[in-house]
Protein backbone atom coordinates (compact mmCIF):
# COMPACT_ATOMS: atom_id res chain seq x y z
CA UNK A 1 0.00 0.00 0.00
CA UNK A 2 2.79 1.74 0.97
CA UNK A 3 4.26 1.71 -2.41
CA UNK A 4 0.93 2.37 -4.18
CA UNK A 5 0.74 5.12 -2.30
CA UNK A 6 4.53 6.49 -2.83
CA UNK A 7 3.80 5.96 -6.51
CA UNK A 8 0.63 8.13 -6.53
CA UNK A 9 2.80 10.95 -5.20
CA UNK A 10 5.08 10.84 -7.62
CA UNK A 11 2.46 10.64 -10.49
CA UNK A 12 0.82 13.75 -8.90
CA UNK A 13 3.99 15.97 -8.67
CA UNK A 14 4.54 15.10 -12.90
CA UNK A 15 1.00 16.20 -13.49
CA UNK A 16 1.80 19.31 -11.23
CA UNK A 17 5.09 19.88 -13.01
CA UNK A 18 3.65 19.39 -16.30
CA UNK A 19 0.72 21.56 -16.30
CA UNK A 20 2.54 24.43 -14.55
CA UNK A 21 5.39 23.97 -17.27
CA UNK A 22 2.44 24.09 -20.20
CA UNK A 23 1.29 26.97 -18.10
CA UNK A 24 5.03 28.82 -18.07
CA UNK A 25 5.68 28.05 -21.68
CA UNK A 26 2.10 29.07 -23.13
CA UNK A 27 2.18 32.56 -21.08
CA UNK A 28 6.59 33.18 -22.18
CA UNK A 29 5.63 32.56 -25.81
CA UNK A 30 2.62 35.12 -25.36
CA UNK A 31 5.04 37.42 -24.22
CA UNK A 32 7.57 36.75 -26.39
CA UNK A 33 4.64 37.43 -29.58
CA UNK A 34 3.68 40.19 -27.56
CA UNK A 35 7.61 41.58 -27.79
CA UNK A 36 8.31 40.90 -31.39
CA UNK A 37 5.22 42.99 -32.22
CA UNK A 38 6.50 46.15 -30.45
CA UNK A 39 9.89 45.34 -31.52
CA UNK A 40 8.37 45.22 -35.51
CA UNK A 41 6.48 47.97 -35.30
CA UNK A 42 9.41 50.40 -33.69
CA UNK A 43 11.31 48.84 -36.61
CA UNK A 44 8.57 51.17 -38.68
CA UNK A 45 8.97 53.87 -37.25
CA UNK A 46 12.32 53.94 -37.99
CA UNK A 47 12.06 53.49 -41.27
CA UNK A 48 9.92 56.12 -41.77
CA UNK A 49 12.44 58.37 -39.27
CA UNK A 50 15.17 57.15 -41.89
CA UNK A 51 13.35 58.37 -45.11
CA UNK A 52 12.74 61.98 -44.06
CA UNK A 53 16.46 61.62 -42.74
CA UNK A 54 17.67 60.84 -46.26
CA UNK A 55 15.31 63.49 -48.03
CA UNK A 56 16.95 65.90 -45.96
CA UNK A 57 20.87 66.25 -47.76
CA UNK A 58 18.39 66.62 -51.31
CA UNK A 59 16.21 69.91 -49.48
CA UNK A 60 19.15 71.56 -48.44
CA UNK A 61 20.99 71.26 -51.83
CA UNK A 62 17.67 72.42 -53.69
CA UNK A 63 17.05 75.23 -51.13
CA UNK A 64 20.89 76.19 -50.85
CA UNK A 65 20.49 77.13 -54.71
CA UNK A 66 18.40 79.73 -54.11
CA UNK A 67 20.02 83.51 -54.36
CA UNK A 68 21.08 84.77 -50.86
CA UNK A 69 18.82 81.96 -49.16
CA UNK A 70 19.22 82.39 -45.38
CA UNK A 71 22.79 80.43 -44.41
CA UNK A 72 21.56 80.79 -40.73
CA UNK A 73 18.06 78.54 -41.43
CA UNK A 74 20.33 76.01 -43.49
CA UNK A 75 22.51 75.49 -40.70
CA UNK A 76 20.15 74.91 -38.34
CA UNK A 77 18.67 72.11 -40.38
CA UNK A 78 21.96 70.69 -41.09
CA UNK A 79 22.47 70.94 -37.19
CA UNK A 80 19.44 69.34 -36.25
CA UNK A 81 20.05 66.48 -39.25
CA UNK A 82 23.44 65.52 -37.40
CA UNK A 83 22.23 65.82 -33.85
CA UNK A 84 19.05 62.69 -34.93
CA UNK A 85 22.14 60.73 -35.91
CA UNK A 86 24.44 60.87 -33.05
CA UNK A 87 21.18 60.25 -30.95
CA UNK A 88 20.24 57.22 -33.34
CA UNK A 89 24.22 55.79 -33.16
CA UNK A 90 25.08 55.96 -29.77
CA UNK A 91 21.33 54.65 -28.56
CA UNK A 92 22.41 52.45 -25.92
CA UNK A 93 21.65 48.57 -25.98
CA UNK A 94 20.33 46.58 -23.34
CA UNK A 95 22.77 44.14 -23.03
CA UNK A 96 24.17 44.58 -26.47
CA UNK A 97 25.66 47.19 -28.83
CA UNK A 98 24.74 50.49 -29.26
CA UNK A 99 21.48 50.54 -31.60
CA UNK A 100 18.30 52.22 -32.37
CA UNK A 101 16.58 49.37 -32.11
CA UNK A 102 17.05 49.01 -28.41
CA UNK A 103 15.30 52.55 -27.95
CA UNK A 104 11.88 51.43 -26.66
CA UNK A 105 13.88 49.59 -24.06
CA UNK A 106 15.36 52.27 -22.40
CA UNK A 107 13.08 55.98 -21.76
CA UNK A 108 15.68 57.89 -21.05
CA UNK A 109 16.93 56.93 -24.45
CA UNK A 110 13.75 57.26 -26.15
CA UNK A 111 13.18 60.52 -24.58
CA UNK A 112 16.72 62.06 -26.50
CA UNK A 113 15.88 60.42 -29.25
CA UNK A 114 12.24 62.07 -29.44
CA UNK A 115 13.67 65.30 -28.47
CA UNK A 116 16.06 65.15 -31.45
CA UNK A 117 13.56 64.25 -33.46
CA UNK A 118 11.28 66.91 -32.90
CA UNK A 119 14.28 69.64 -33.20
CA UNK A 120 14.51 68.47 -36.43
CA UNK A 121 10.85 68.65 -37.11
CA UNK A 122 11.07 72.91 -35.90
CA UNK A 123 13.99 72.99 -37.66
CA UNK A 124 12.54 72.34 -40.89
CA UNK A 125 9.76 74.46 -40.00
CA UNK A 126 11.70 77.75 -39.91
CA UNK A 127 13.12 76.85 -42.85
CA UNK A 128 10.28 75.99 -45.04
CA UNK A 129 8.81 78.87 -43.76
CA UNK A 130 11.54 81.05 -44.96
CA UNK A 131 11.72 79.32 -48.67
CA UNK A 132 8.10 81.19 -49.25
CA UNK A 133 10.16 84.62 -49.71
CA UNK A 134 11.65 82.63 -52.78
CA UNK A 135 9.57 82.84 -55.90
CA UNK A 136 11.86 80.66 -57.74
CA UNK A 137 11.91 77.70 -55.44
CA UNK A 138 8.22 77.44 -55.54
CA UNK A 139 7.98 76.65 -59.13
CA UNK A 140 11.43 74.23 -58.71
CA UNK A 141 10.28 70.96 -59.53
CA UNK A 142 12.84 68.87 -57.50
CA UNK A 143 11.68 71.49 -54.41
CA UNK A 144 7.96 70.37 -55.47
CA UNK A 145 8.50 66.50 -55.38
CA UNK A 146 10.78 66.84 -52.25
CA UNK A 147 7.80 68.74 -50.51
CA UNK A 148 5.02 66.12 -51.93
CA UNK A 149 7.79 62.87 -50.10
CA UNK A 150 8.15 65.10 -46.94
CA UNK A 151 4.80 65.79 -46.72
CA UNK A 152 3.67 61.61 -47.32
CA UNK A 153 6.33 60.89 -44.80
CA UNK A 154 5.56 63.34 -41.59
CA UNK A 155 2.08 61.65 -42.45
CA UNK A 156 3.59 58.23 -42.25
CA UNK A 157 5.63 59.28 -38.90
CA UNK A 158 2.57 60.36 -37.18
CA UNK A 159 0.54 57.03 -38.11
CA UNK A 160 3.61 54.66 -37.11
CA UNK A 161 4.65 56.22 -33.58
CA UNK A 162 0.65 55.74 -32.69
CA UNK A 163 0.66 52.69 -33.72
CA UNK A 164 3.92 51.57 -31.88
CA UNK A 165 2.33 53.36 -28.88
CA UNK A 166 -1.08 50.82 -28.96
CA UNK A 167 1.54 47.88 -29.32
CA UNK A 168 3.44 48.42 -26.50
CA UNK A 169 0.75 49.23 -24.14
CA UNK A 170 -0.42 46.13 -24.73
CA UNK A 171 2.70 44.32 -24.17
CA UNK A 172 3.13 46.59 -21.05
CA UNK A 173 -0.52 45.86 -19.68
CA UNK A 174 0.67 42.02 -19.97
CA UNK A 175 3.80 41.81 -18.05
CA UNK A 176 2.24 44.08 -15.19
CA UNK A 177 -0.81 41.33 -15.09
CA UNK A 178 -0.40 38.62 -12.47
CA UNK A 179 0.43 35.60 -13.16
CA UNK A 180 2.50 36.44 -16.28
CA UNK A 181 4.59 39.04 -14.08
CA UNK A 182 5.83 36.29 -12.72
CA UNK A 183 7.13 34.68 -16.07
CA UNK A 184 7.84 38.27 -17.48
CA UNK A 185 10.64 38.80 -14.34
CA UNK A 186 13.23 41.31 -15.85
CA UNK A 187 13.52 39.19 -18.55
CA UNK A 188 10.89 41.34 -20.48
CA UNK A 189 11.27 45.02 -19.40
CA UNK A 190 8.67 47.70 -19.68
CA UNK A 191 8.89 49.32 -23.56
CA UNK A 192 9.25 53.38 -23.46
CA UNK A 193 6.17 55.37 -24.80
CA UNK A 194 6.81 57.49 -27.83
CA UNK A 195 6.03 60.90 -26.65
CA UNK A 196 6.28 63.83 -28.46
CA UNK A 197 6.44 67.36 -27.04
CA UNK A 198 4.64 68.69 -24.31
CA UNK A 199 1.63 70.42 -25.60
CA UNK A 200 1.96 68.84 -29.14
CA UNK A 201 -1.01 66.70 -30.09
CA UNK A 202 -1.39 66.95 -33.93
CA UNK A 203 0.68 65.40 -36.36
CA UNK A 204 3.36 67.36 -38.26
CA UNK A 205 1.51 69.62 -40.85
CA UNK A 206 3.68 70.95 -44.09
CA UNK A 207 2.07 73.68 -46.30
CA UNK A 208 3.79 74.77 -49.45
CA UNK A 209 0.84 76.35 -50.94
CA UNK A 210 2.78 79.13 -51.49
CA UNK A 211 0.45 80.75 -54.34
CA UNK A 212 -1.79 82.29 -52.31
CA UNK A 213 0.69 84.26 -50.19
CA UNK A 214 -0.45 82.67 -46.90
CA UNK A 215 2.23 79.18 -47.27
CA UNK A 216 2.65 78.25 -43.59
CA UNK A 217 4.90 75.22 -42.14
CA UNK A 218 3.99 74.07 -38.56
CA UNK A 219 5.40 71.01 -36.73
CA UNK A 220 3.87 69.37 -33.68
CA UNK A 221 4.50 65.79 -32.05
CA UNK A 222 2.52 63.25 -31.43
CA UNK A 223 3.04 60.40 -28.30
Amino acid sequence: MRRFGALGCVAALVVVVLIFGGWYVSVRNSLVGLDEAVNRQWAQVESQYQRRFDLIPNLVRTVQGAANFEKSTLIEVVNARARVGQVQAGAPAAGGPPTASNLPNDPNAMAQYAAAQQGLSNALSRLLVVVERYPDLKSNQNFLELQSQLEGTENRIAVERQKYNEEAQKYNTRIRQFPASIVAGSKFPPKAYFRGAAGSNEAPSVNFDFGTGTGTTSTTGTR
